[in-house]
């Protein structure tokens, strides 16, 4: 039940930054939502984020006593990705709904796992897709659908930052790299964009001279849909920070960027370019992470199942375990067929207005 105010109550699993310097401010911007308690293994962040939030700690080794506390309602779930499976599922099963960070896992198999919990729990699970509630991403679809552009044939995209060597992310192998790091982020926007799955997958990797990193820190992946539709997508742990997709269509193009990316300053927005003329779309600065909580937390009291479920997450798992196979045997990776799933939809599109980042923050920034 929500507290008092009819507010969902939350507890954040993770202090790290992701936690403190996007969800934990954003959810301060919803109307529905509460956080009440924190998880971390980190004595000082226990003590410091939840003085700040007026929250209660409590270690990762008391997580089920926190489950079983009557404390909460949700869990946001922002630990590395190999750990998803370990506190999702606890939750799930508690009946306690949860909203886990993408990627969803680090297998199929974790995936179907956690989704299987849901299932036994009778609880909520919404992947963090955010960008599936950022009002231009939700428009550009839309658009998308009306037949602006025609019908879409070719997807193309890249993405890079410059993360620092030393970064956890770059010294934890593929599943902690760039692919699964930023890759979710192209391959989940041409799902919905072709409003298909891939059915074969190449991809090829480079190490960056110089560059300390024990997976490929680049990597282009081409993916082939049905109806001869093509996809392509580069994501880089080793070049300036950059975020751009092209969508050609048989009348036209939709040009977006930035188009992945949150925080001060990053407005989604794409251009629409039909006939030689150029159309400017544009939306405001939001707060994507008050956006998805609020969003999920409307699903949670009108009892509704959010778009971007366990379903969608496997979806996108699945093709990063192509995508890994495809860079160890240089071959491409047929996936087996499935059923399309439906759009994002307009009434998911929530305009927050972007938190104040705390200064107090004490963890690295996202590429140090």
């Amino acid at each position: 039940m929500p507290d008092a105010q009819g507010k969902v109550r939350y507890a954040v699993v993770a202090g790290g930054w992701i936690s403190q310097g996007a969800f934990m401010p954003g959810v301060g911007q919803t109307d529905n939502s509460v956080m009440t308690a924190l998880v971390t293994g980190d004595p000082v962040k226990g003590r410091d984020l939840a003085a700040h939030y007026h929250l209660k700690s409590y270690h990762y080794d008391d997580y089920a006593t926190l489950l079983a506390s009557g404390e909460i309602d949700a869990v946001y779930i922002a630990t590395p990705n190999f750990r998803h499976r370990e506190f999702a599922v606890p939750a799930l099963e508690a009946g306690i709904h949860v909203l886990l960070e993408k990627p969803m896992a680090t297998s199929e198999e974790d995936c179907l796992a956690i989704n299987a919990a849901a299932e036994r729990g009778n609880a909520l699970l919404m992947i963090a897709y955010r960008l599936h509630c950022e009002p231009a991403t939700v428009e550009l679809v839309g658009t998308l659908r009306a037949g602006a552009i025609g019908e879409p044939r070719l997807f193309t995209s890249s993405f890079s930052q410059l993360t620092k060597t030393s970064n956890h992310r770059a010294q934890h192998g593929y599943w902690a790299g760039p692919v699964v790091d930023m890759g979710p982020y192209p391959l989940n926007a041409v799902r919905n964009l072709f409003g298909g799955e891939p059915l074969e997958v190449s991809a090829m990797g480079v190490n960056t001279p110089g560059r300390d990193i024990n997976t490929y820190d680049t990597v282009s992946v081409t993916l082939r849909f049905s109806d001869e539709r093509l996809a392509h997508f580069t994501v880089s742990y080793s070049l300036p920070g950059s975020q751009r997709f092209q969508l050609f269509g048989s009348k036209g193009e939709i040009d977006a960027s930035p188009c992945f990316g949150f925080g001060e300053g990053v407005a989604i927005g794409y251009q629409l370019i039909v006939d030689g003329k150029t159309e400017q779309h544009s939306a405001p600065v939001v707060d994507q992470f008050g956006g998805e909580t609020q969003y999920f937390s409307d699903c949670i009291l009108k009892g509704e199942k959010p778009g971007p479920d366990g379903d969608e997450g496997w979806r996108d798992v699945r093709v990063l375990a192509a995508i890994e196979k495809a860079l160890e045997t240089g071959q491409p990776q047929r996936l087996e067929p499935l059923a399309p799933r439906a759009d994002i939809q307009p009434g998911q599109a929530r305009q927050l207005p972007l938190a104040k980042v705390p200064a107090y923050i004490n963890t690295a920034e996202p590429n140090d």
